[in-house]
């Protein structure tokens, strides 16, 4: 929320709630529109800064060295509304599997030039009939400094399978100068983790039937060992006690917008 200082800005504030009254009466969206954007930065091995933006559940934008990076764009999820239109457009846009909160073809169309480059999985690309798709498993250098592997994600749980079956979709680890940013896609804590290296930032997701429960992520986090993690796709599930939980594992959890 915005900070105000009252004894100063006393005309600020009266006018920020006519603003939204007038919002409360569809006369503005002005109002809806001043929510404050959750923004972390990090910086690479050279001293560069990668820029993550919260934008919404699974979806994140990534900025790099004057480069725009997109992970699962969705316009639209319950009542928040993403301005792709106001952004730049993306030098790459991933997309792990395609269900509605992750694939968004109006999304991936408003944030694509001719220059974009579209990495998805082999569903994806069938479904939008173009991009470039990677199975698990495999690996592409998208720049001098910048590479993507697409890792396993999928349900372990029994009656969960059907959700995401092992071998359809990505999770995506990011090499950017030399940080390694994992975005695990839709996954339960699965054996292939104990193979992911060397992790910065991981994005980890937790909300069951579909992906894992807290306990799991707790797990997860342990195998995987990255230095920061944020919860993200994690709908009502309560994942307050996450930061105390892996505190002694020497791993610090940011929680952001990522309902």
């Amino acid at each position: 929320m915005d900070r105000f200082i009252f004894n100063h800005n006393n005309q600020q504030i009266m006018k920020k709630i006519i603003t939204c009254l007038l919002a409360t009466l569809g006369l503005t969206t002005a109002c809806s529109q001043q929510k404050t954007e959750e923004v972390d930065v990090f910086q690479t091995k050279s001293g560069k800064s990668v820029t993550f933006h919260a934008l919404v559940h699974a979806s994140i934008r990534i900025q790099y060295d004057g480069k725009e990076i997109e992970i699962d764009p969705v316009s639209k999820l319950g009542e928040r509304t993403i301005p792709y239109a106001t952004m730049p457009k993306a030098d790459y846009i991933f997309v792990t599997h395609e269900h509605f909160d992750h694939f968004d073809k109006e999304a991936i169309a408003t944030l694509s030039s001719d220059k974009t480059k579209l990495i998805t999985n082999q569903r994806c690309a069938e479904m939008l009939g173009k991009g470039q798709a990677m199975a698990n498993g495999e690996t592409l250098r998208l720049t001098d400094d910048i590479t993507v592997e697409a890792v396993p994600a999928y349900n372990t749980t029994e009656g969960h399978q059907q959700f995401h079956p092992k071998g359809r979709d990505n999770g995506f680890i990011l090499t950017i100068d030399g940080l390694r940013i994992y975005i695990a896609g839709d996954t339960e804590d699965i054996p292939e983790m104990a193979d992911i290296k060397n992790i910065d930032i991981a994005f980890l997701p937790c909300n069951q039937p579909y992906t894992m429960t807290t306990d799991q992520l707790v797990r997860a986090a342990k195998i995987i060992k990255p230095k920061v993690v944020f919860p993200y796709h994690y709908s009502q599930t309560d994942v307050s006690q996450l930061p105390a939980q892996l505190k002694d594992e020497g791993i610090e959890v940011r929680i952001r917008h990522y309902e």
